[in-house]
């Protein structure tokens, strides 16, 4: 039996829980060939939980109505739900069923498990509630899974979880009189400002929820890693410049030149280890000059993404975000209801490091994570490499955007690599 742990939530796990009427869900879905008991399954999900204690935990309200997160000592299991394979994209119908499922949370783990069980081919989502955790924690103990699914004795170590910001941001920090200040200052003028910020009566109506999902083929993926090592860019800058194109195209005047893009809090605060459950992510924003060449603006925003990213604070910002637990009301509302001012949410989680052949089964592809959620803009791109082969989820709303211009969306991207790819082969 474990002892109970508990830990507040933090700002940025309280803004994704919501009031917990509303889900906020990323799914991550795997194709493996080979055959499976529910027996092997629910062993190896034991084996997950019993590592990460916020695998087991519960969310209970004090008396101020702050929510915690709370392990149990008698904790419940994972739940797992087994449908039948029919089809090749299934989890991707099973993966907007979960999106829009809330999790019973004061009695429940934040997560659960589908098997979209087939004869020598299985589907298995993990879904989960965002606050719980990001795409980089969700892919390591999608790792461990696996790693336990094939060898019930492997040996996959117990986390020792983060019970607070004084966990993640060192003492000389969290305790200088000088940084406190500026943490409350900068906290306190932005409450202001939040508070004074014009929003609407009501949220965007969201209206049907959609994914599209592609990949390119290994040789393509190559290439383009090849096209971005020549022109000293990141394949994230690179794809960031061609989504904006494709907005601008398809959207034209409705288009805004901006890309939110997610910045890997574990490179910055090296406190937060690889296996960490932990959902706190760093942002920065991503624009093109329309009057430069494709080209000349890869290198101008590679510069410009290096500018913002060295900038980052992750101290800093988690000290501002924790000072401000009583305007957390203000700044979910102008999430939900403020004017959306970006095209979209881009992401990219690298190379997958996850191994392909296991000795009883073999993982076919990982699809790259999806989510939706309901502050505000819930247009997202997610895209990850795995076996060679770049794989892309694109979610959103018709309220937001309708699905014929994502598809165009989906078309401009492609045809944005391929166009430069050609002439990368010219020249």
């Amino acid at each position: 039996m474990n002892p109970p742990i508990k830990r507040r939530l933090l700002f940025g796990e309280r803004m994704l829980l919501g009031d917990g009427t509303e889900p906020f869900n990323v799914v991550i879905a795997f194709r493996l060939r080979g055959s499976f008991t529910l027996k092997e399954i629910q062993q190896a999900l034991a084996r997950i939980q019993n590592k990460h204690p916020w695998l087991r935990a519960l969310i209970s309200y004090d008396e101020k109505n702050i929510p915690w997160f709370n392990v149990p000592e008698k904790p419940a299991s994972i739940p797992v739900r087994i449908i039948t394979r029919q089809s090749e994209d299934q989890w991707q119908e099973e993966s907007r069923k979960e999106w829009n499922t809330n999790f019973n949370y004061e009695k429940l783990p934040l997560i659960r498990f589908i098997w979209i069980k087939g004869e020598n081919v299985s589907d298995m989502l993990f879904a989960f509630h965002h606050c719980l955790c990001d795409g980089g924690s969700a892919m390591a103990f999608s790792h461990e899974f696996l790693k336990v699914l094939e060898n019930p004795a492997a040996e996959i170590g117990v986390e020792k979880p983060i019970l607070g910001i004084e966990d993640v941001v060192p003492a000389s920090i969290l305790n200088s009189r000088r940084q406190k200040l500026k943490a409350r200052f900068i906290g306190r003028l932005a409450a202001t400002a939040i508070k004074c910020i014009p929003v609407g009566r009501k949220a965007v109506e969201r209206q049907n929820d959609y994914l599209i999902h592609w990949k390119l083929d290994e040789t393509v993926s190559k290439q383009l890693i090849d096209y971005c090592k020549s022109q000293k860019v990141t394949v994230n800058t690179f794809l960031s410049a061609a989504v904006l194109q494709a907005f601008k195209k398809v959207r034209g005047e409705k288009s805004f030149n901006k890309v939110s893009c997610p910045v890997d809090i574990r490179r910055f605060a090296r406190q937060i280890k690889e296996d960490h459950i932990f959902a706190f992510g760093l942002m920065i924003v991503v624009s093109s000059d329309e009057k430069l060449s494709f080209e000349d603006n890869l290198r101008v925003m590679q510069k410009s993404v290096e500018q913002k990213t060295s900038k980052l604070n992750p101290y800093i910002t988690m000290m501002v975000m924790e000072s401000g637990h009583d305007a957390l009301n203000n700044f979910t509302r102008l999430l939900k209801n403020g004017k959306s001012s970006n095209d979209c949410m881009f992401s990219n989680l690298g190379r997958i490091k996850i191994p392909h052949q296991y000795k009883a089964f073999s993982v076919d592809t990982i699809f790259s994570p999806t989510v939706i959620g309901p502050l505000g803009n819930t247009t997202t791109m997610v895209t990850s490499t795995y076996r060679g082969e770049m794989d892309f989820s694109f979610m959103g709303s018709e309220g937001y955007l309708p699905y014929t211009d994502a598809l165009a969306v989906r078309d401009e991207v492609i045809q944005t690599i391929h166009s430069q790819l050609k002439q990368m082969a010219v020249s």
